[in-house]
């Protein structure tokens, strides 16, 4: 993506809730990620140049407003704010895994987002997610009653709606980025430039380069 010059990357995933509030065909704008995955590559740095991106703030404020403002025009019942949870997978949470989170606070559980909001900032590329509302996680006392039929449908009612949102999220981007994102790594550079290796350079030319001119 960064090769063919993206700026900017909507993300959309299936997520479930962890809050009573977040129904199914809700759309969630999370500002904030909880990692509980284990062992996935999550930079791009290494092998003689370390980096440091600020990540306190995950998401793009930016492109998180214009994605609110393309759910409403839409007609999406969408919330921004949040936390989402990245786990492991591919299994579902216990019940007490469940539990557990939505005591820390979290809105809503995926598998997926965290390692592309890091590798997006380290890319210097805007990112935010829309969390699409599938089901309520396992922790819900009517969680057995849904059936598969029902989360079919609420997938396609979402798929539909995600569509609509993204035709007018292109639509109202507007063609100037005004957040830091576009400059990441501007201070995030810890090595000395002249100790890190040219193979690291080359591999990194498209994320680095301006930065080793």
């Amino acid at each position: 993506m960064k090769k063919l010059g993206v700026e900017r990357i909507l993300s959309l995933s299936a997520v479930g809730s962890l809050k009573e509030e977040h129904r199914p065909l809700d759309f969630v704008i999370p500002d904030q990620f909880f990692d509980r995955t284990r062992g996935r590559i999550s930079t791009f740095f290494g092998e003689g140049l370390v980096a440091h991106v600020s990540f306190a703030d995950p998401v793009c404020p930016q492109l998180a407003t214009v994605a609110d403002t393309a759910c409403r025009v839409s007609g999406v019942n969408v919330k921004s704010g949040g936390t989402y949870l990245c786990m492991e997978g591919p299994a579902f949470s216990t019940k007490a895994e469940s539990n557990i989170y939505r005591a820390w606070n979290m809105d809503v559980i995926g598998m997926t987002n965290l390692q592309e909001a890091k590798l997006a900032r380290e890319a210097e590329i805007c990112y935010t997610t829309i969390a699409m509302v599938t089901d309520y996680d396992c922790w819900h006392e009517e969680h057995d009653a849904v059936t598969v039929t029902d989360i079919i449908r609420v997938l396609n009612q979402n798929a539909e709606n995600a569509c609509k949102v993204v035709a007018a999220a292109v639509k109202a981007m507007p063609s100037a980025r005004e957040c830091k994102c576009g400059a990441a790594l501007a201070h995030a550079l810890i090595t000395d430039r002249k100790l890190v290796p040219q193979s690291t350079i080359d591999r990194l030319a498209p994320i680095v380069s301006k930065y080793f001119l």
